[in-house]
């Protein structure tokens, strides 16, 4: 669905549904005609251009992450870090956790990850293969990434689907509500207490997992708290679950509207990680991150006073035509480098992206190797409505079996 803004007053609002559909159409708009952008009503502003939000992202001085990353109101207090952990840190209390939770969260053990990432994969395919028609989400998708941070974790497998659930409920948004429902926030409660539950047994009995490692974690004596452990592995399932389900949805929706690329995808697998990487550009999940302005920022004539939000807008900086040749058509194997902006940049650069990348090239590379084609149900897909993630919430695919 495109959606013809052209001619009306700019208006970027996070939480409308006419928005979640494609907001690439009011990027272009605001790039073009408001680089800067102010949205009185909900007190924020914007920055769309590639490299205003490239040097937002980098520049930990000015804006702070002290309140965290989401525009939700209930979300942005002081307490943000007790759910989002680093992510809702400056630094000095943002580089010691992340010095700490890197003793754990080590590339060696997410390389070590990959064959139980591919046999979950495996798992959930055998299942919705069963039908020659599925909803990519519910039977594979929403099923995979959940279960991959689970198994890090140490989570007994009779717990995850009800974590599953926890997590999508988390993240779901209520059409004309800006805020987190209080569904979201029950559920969010309910992960807390669980992962509370589940760093007490592994104290008591460590195990070789992500919760075990991070309680031995242990630089110059300092050590990460209970309370500490518990934000990370929540901000896991914020950050790492809902995003990865998104990616792998968008890679398989747009890769079906681009039949003629995906059938090189098809007949050449060395390209599914660039097939990962035009999605990541082209319709990343994360779409926009909030930041609390520290000092004044002047951009475009206009200076910022502390205390302002400003929302980094990377799904619009990944389409700026001023970095990327014909930023709106979907090309697999396109130069992107280190252009792309969809895990951040600088101090706050996502620590998972290794992780969402693997797990991403493992489960496309498992889909494409059980299945000749597929065709995606369009009139019935639904997205996913969210302030800042976007994807799809049901994805109906018929496939071609091999």
């Amino acid at each position: 669905m495109t959606i013809d803004v052209s001619g009306q007053e700019i208006i970027l609002d996070p939480y409308d549904y006419d928005f979640h559909e494609d907001p690439y159409p009011y990027y272009r708009r605001l790039r073009d005609e408001a680089p800067l952008y102010r949205n009185e009503k909900l007190n924020f502003w914007a920055l769309s251009r590639h490299h205003d939000v490239l040097q937002g992202f980098r520049n930990s001085t000015a804006l702070s992450n002290k309140f965290g990353v989401s525009l939700d109101p209930s979300s942005r207090t002081a307490e943000a870090y007790r759910v989002m952990s680093m992510l809702a840190m400056d630094d000095p209390e943002h580089l010691r956790m992340r010095a700490l939770v890197c003793k754990g969260f080590t590339p060696r053990r997410i390389r070590e990850l990959e064959p139980q990432v591919r046999e979950l994969a495996r798992t959930h395919l055998d299942s919705a293969l069963q039908s020659a028609t599925f909803d990519f989400v519910s039977e594979f998708a929403g099923k995979l990434p959940m279960d991959v941070i689970s198994e890090l974790m140490g989570v007994p497998e009779p717990d995850r689907a009800r974590l599953r659930e926890l997590a999508d409920g988390v993240v779901h948004r209520e059409d004309g509500l800006a805020d987190v429902p209080p569904s979201a926030m029950q559920a969010s409660m309910e992960l807390v207490t669980y992962y509370a539950d589940l760093i007490a047994q592994f104290r008591r009995d460590p195990a070789n997992n992500l919760t075990s490692a991070l309680l031995a974690a242990e630089i110059d004596g300092d050590k990460l708290t209970n309370d500490e452990i518990v934000a990370f592995l929540f901000l896991m399932v914020i950050a790492g679950n809902e995003t990865t389900t998104k990616l792998l949805t968008n890679a398989v929706y747009w890769g079906a509207r681009n039949a003629d690329q995906l059938a090189e995808v098809f007949a050449d697998h060395s390209r599914i990680p660039l097939w990962v990487e035009e999605t990541l550009r082209y319709d990343n999940s994360s779409q926009i991150l909030a930041r609390t302005v520290a000092q004044d920022l002047t951009l475009y004539g206009t200076t910022v006073p502390p205390g302002e939000v400003l929302l980094l807008l990377p799904g619009s900086a990944n389409r700026d035509g001023r970095v990327f040749d014909d930023p709106d058509d979907y090309r697999i194997g396109r130069e992107i480098g280190s252009k792309l902006v969809s895990f951040g940049s600088g101090a706050h650069f996502c620590l998972g992206a290794h992780l969402a990348r693997m797990e991403a090239r493992v489960a496309l590379d498992e889909l494409v190797r059980r299945i000749e084609g597929y065709q995606v149900d369009e009139d019935n897909a639904v997205r996913v409505h969210s302030s800042n993630v976007r994807g799809f919430a049901h994805l109906p695919i018929t496939v071609k079996a091999t």
